[in-house]
Parts: C-alpha cells; sequence; structure tokens
C-alpha cells in the first residue's frame, strides 16, 4: 500500500461570503475554482479556492455561516494551514503585504526555514512557508492542536505512511513535524502538544476537517479497508461530485477526509470558465431558483 501524498483540501468555516471571496482571491491571489452549495445544506455557500486548474493539493475552501460567531481553535482541531514557496517567493510576499498594509508576524524560524503568519477576515492562521523540496504555490501543511500527539503520530506513521522530520520545543510550545514521501504539495502536518487552556470552539474562523488525497477511487478503497482494520469509524464512501471522500476521527479528535483526485472541477465547467458560475448537483437543479434567491449576490472572483 502506497503512502498518503500529501493534502487534497483543507475547509473552515468563515462568516460573511463577499469578505472571504476579496482575501482569498485579492489578498491571496487564490482562484475561486468552484462556487457551489453546501452539500448538506443547499441554502449555504462552499467555495473552493485554488490554483487555475484546480489541483489537489491547493484548494481552500469554506462554508460560509453568515452572521456565524467566531470560532476558537484549541485541543482536537487544526489550527493553521501553510502555503509553500521558494526562498525569492517568501521575500516577494513579505514585499507584497508590507506594501498592502496587511498585518502579519515573521518571519520566523521554523525546523530551518522562514515562516510568516497573518489571519484572513475571521482570524483564520494562514501561513507562508519557506521551502526547498516542495512546488510553490500549493500547500505547504497543516498544523493540529492535540492534547496528546502520541497516537496522531502513530497513525500517520503507521498506516498513512508519513515519516517523522524532527521536533521543535520552545517555552509552552512542543512541535512534531511528519511528512508523506515523494515532496508533493501539502506533504507536511505538524503536532503541537496543547496544554488545554483554551476552549475550542467550531464557528468562524475555524477549519471544519483536513482531506488527504487518493489517487483514485481504488486506492481510496483500500484506505477505507486499512483504517476500518485499525479500528476506526470511517463513513461510507460518498459522492461529492468533484471527488469521492471518506471520513474518520483522527485518534486526537481532529475530523479528517481522504479525497479522490478525480473526477476534479471541470467535469461540470470548462477550466478557462471555473467559478464563473454557480455550479449544483444533479438533485438540487429542480430548486436553483429558490437557492439563488437565498444565497447572497457575489462578484469580483474570476
Amino acid at each position: 500500500m502506497t503512502a498518503i501524498p500529501g493534502l487534497h483540501h483543507v475547509t473552515a468555516i468563515c462568516s460573511a461570503p463577499q469578505t472571504n471571496l476579496d482575501f482569498y482571491t485579492g489578498t491571496l491571489g487564490q482562484r475561486l475554482v468552484k462556487k457551489t452549495v453546501n452539500f448538506d445544506d443547499p441554502g449555504t455557500y462552499h467555495l473552493y479556492y485554488g490554483d487555475r486548474a484546480g489541483t489537489p493539493g491547493t484548494i481552500m475552501t469554506f462554508f460560509p455561516f453568515i452572521g456565524s460567531g467566531p470560532g476558537q481553535a484549541g485541543n482536537g482541531m487544526a489550527s493553521a494551514v501553510a502555503y509553500a514557496f521558494d526562498a525569492a517567493g517568501l521575500d516577494a510576499w513579505v514585499d507584497l503585504l508590507a506594501q498592502g498594509d496587511v498585518n502579519f508576524d515573521g518571519p520566523e524560524e521554523r525546523f530551518g526555514a522562514r515562516v510568516i503568519t497573518l489571519a484572513d477576515p475571521d482570524q483564520l492562521s494562514i501561513e507562508i512557508a519557506e521551502t526547498v523540496d516542495m512546488a510553490s504555490g500549493g500547500f505547504h501543511s497543516v498544523t493540529l492542536r492535540l492534547a496528546d500527539p502520541e497516537p496522531t503520530a502513530r497513525l500517520l506513521t503507521g498506516i498513512m505512511g508519513y515519516e517523522e522530520l524532527g521536533e521543535e520545543t520552545g517555552p509552552g510550545l512542543s512541535r512534531l513535524r511528519l511528512r508523506a514521501p515523494g515532496g508533493e504539495m501539502g506533504s507536511v502536518i505538524d503536532l503541537v502538544r496543547d496544554d488545554g487552556t483554551t476552549t475550542a470552539r467550531q464557528g468562524a474562523g475555524t477549519i471544519h476537517h483536513v482531506a488527504f488525497r487518493a489517487r483514485n477511487t481504488e486506492e481510496q478503497r483500500n484506505w477505507q479497508e486499512r483504517l476500518r482494520a485499525a479500528r476506526l469509524d470511517v463513513t461510507p464512501i460518498i459522492d461529492r461530485q468533484y471527488f469521492k471522500a471518506i471520513y474518520f476521527r483522527e485518534p486526537g479528535g481532529v475530523l479528517f477526509e481522504i479525497a479522490t483526485d478525480p473526477p476534479g472541477f471541470a467535469i461540470d465547467e470548462p477550466e478557462e470558465a471555473l467559478g464563473r458560475n454557480l455550479m449544483l448537483p444533479t438533485r438540487y437543479e429542480p430548486y436553483r431558483a429558490r437557492i439563488e434567491r437565498i444565497l447572497p449576490p457575489l462578484s469580483g472572483h474570476i
């Protein structure tokens, strides 16, 4: 069984969809690659951002719950997502953010490389991490906050094929770094020991789940069987139109997903038009007029 190659997407919660769209397509320069609805709540958008083609490993997605209160990352949650850039790219980001009057912290050094941190409009922690051996522009990593990182580390290394790269400690902080072999985008996971003093609360500005890649449905079924054999409660395969998904809670409480690379985001609109129109799954098409009346209009996304 091959190892997980890295991240497929990361899904978070935001409040105002237009503000979220302006930040990710404007400040961060991402492309809106899919404008659809939450398949479980079609009165709410599901917005997907990524590179121009919507490549797995670049996709940041949001459920905009208008008026939702702020969340708080804590024990049992993913707390930050990082994008990968080479040294010149990170320097360019520092200059660009400074010229745009965007507040950020750093650079700080982490595992021998520089990282800067900024917050999106809902205060979700977004990092830009320097890398020498990973493609630029996609994900670098996610950070998980855990009361005890060891069971999660055993899952990632013993079952999902990750390797330990090392650990850094500082005042009140212990960060264990794991990496999937192959050096593909989003191959790094950082596990941070959480002291439990912060009350975790899901809401705007928090990460809902972390999705890993399966190259195809056969590989996904193999992961499903392997995880069930490890006594993890894994869902049946769910069709999300642009990928198929399985979900499970890792031992520390974070919701994990394994999503297939195919069929991809160009299945229902051509690559040059990605994100331009509201795309609905077939079962919601009869209700399109009603859904479009409920959803707030969005502009400036192409």
